[in-house]
């Protein structure tokens, strides 16, 4: 497989040395039982930049064909299969993103980027509640309905469209073939029970412990995964008892909104800082060095979205309720802009990687 000649490629080193470390790798076959990297590995015997591509897409970064290697440094072939394929990774998304250039910029700088944008857009928020009053309960008596619709109905669609044309392009460079029920299937239970990260024994993965095995990176990207999908639920009800049931907020305790964004949210908070402080803890060099504070911005972003959504329910009522929603709608904007060019275009470049790996797996 080849990328189309009219887009530009990822950089031709990065993919130069995946390629000669995944030849290397592909000769050996010690890791075979790891990750279903090494299995789409195997079955090849020439690799084209789509090949590399699929693979590094498949590969979660647990680390464990690391520290099992014989030919890592000092043997001359000096393999660091999770960083070649880390770099690659983050160049498909960059490369995949509209317009590009912005997953690099990302990259480079995301904490800085994401508190200018956080603080930026907050003000905003809270200079118009001051400015124009709303009419309404809860939060709408400081930021009207139709300004939140009018706001977040296009950031939400901006990143969909952007991420859809990037995934269309992926799914052509991988040879992507007509997607049936049984690829979507098995994507999505690899995908959800995150089988990629247990180390392919069910041991867990060597993140943030070298050789040492450890499942906290499976727990707290788990609750990261889940406490997302319960607060997008929890807003996804809201809207639908607004539109269809005529229900507007606020909601009480026991509403379903408040049902699933409450443990939502500590899930997203929890999971979300705890992934911050397993990377303070992991071995930069094995992983894409020069995304790593890209990365750190997402996972503080997610966090920082799920504590000021927790601390808004919290001050419900008080005079704190404007800062607060400022912030919060901040974060949550933020978070939304940048998916495309943050580390969650991960979700779903990996979960289209899964699929094609399903696929070739029924071939």
């Amino acid at each position: 497989m080849s990328f189309d000649a009219a887009t530009q490629s990822p950089s031709t080193d990065t993919i130069a040395e995946a390629r000669r470390q995944v030849e290397i790798c592909n000769a050996c076959r010690y890791c075979e039982g790891f990750c279903d990297a090494f299995p789409a590995m195997f079955a090849e015997r020439v690799f084209g930049d789509g090949d590399i591509v699929q693979i590094a897409n498949l590969c979660h970064n647990c680390r464990g064909c690391y520290y099992s290697c014989q030919y890592t440094e000092p043997h001359e072939f000096a393999l660091n299969l999770p960083q070649a394929l880390a770099d690659v990774r983050v160049d498909s998304w960059d490369r995949y993103g509209r317009p590009g250039g912005l997953g690099a910029l990302f990259q480079r700088h995301g904490v800085a980027l994401s508190a200018a944008l956080v603080a930026g857009i907050a003000l905003l928020f809270l200079a118009q509640a001051m400015l124009t009053p709303a009419n309404g309960e809860g939060f709408y008596a400081v930021l009207s309905h139709t300004v939140m619709v009018a706001i977040f109905l296009p950031a939400f669609l901006f990143p969909m469209v952007v991420l859809a044309l990037g995934l269309r392009a992926y799914w052509r460079d991988v040879g992507g073939a007509p997607v049936r029920w049984v690829h979507l299937r098995r994507a999505a239970l690899r995908a959800g029970q995150l089988k990629n990260l247990d180390g392919g024994q069910g041991q867990g993965c060597n993140f943030e412990k070298g050789d040492r095995y450890s499942q906290a990176r499976r727990h707290a990207h788990q609750a990261t995964f889940w406490g997302f999908l319960l607060c997008f639920a929890s807003t996804s009800s809201g809207t639908l008892m607004h539109y269809l049931l005529g229900l507007e907020a606020p909601y009480g305790l026991l509403s379903l909104p408040k049902l699933l964004g409450v443990p939502g949210g500590l899930l997203l908070t929890l999971g979300a800082f705890g992934l911050a402080g397993l990377k303070l803890k992991a071995d930069p060099q094995l992983g894409a060095q020069k995304a790593w504070g890209g990365e750190m911005a997402f996972v503080l972003l997610l966090g920082l979205t799920g504590l000021t959504g927790l601390i808004l329910f919290a001050v419900s009522g008080t005079g704190a309720v404007p800062a607060m929603l400022a912030l919060h709608l901040g974060a949550v904007l933020t978070l939304f802009l940048t998916t495309p060019y943050s580390k969650m275009a991960h979700a779903f470049y990996r979960f289209a990687a899964l699929v094609r790996d399903a696929q070739q797996r029924q071939a």
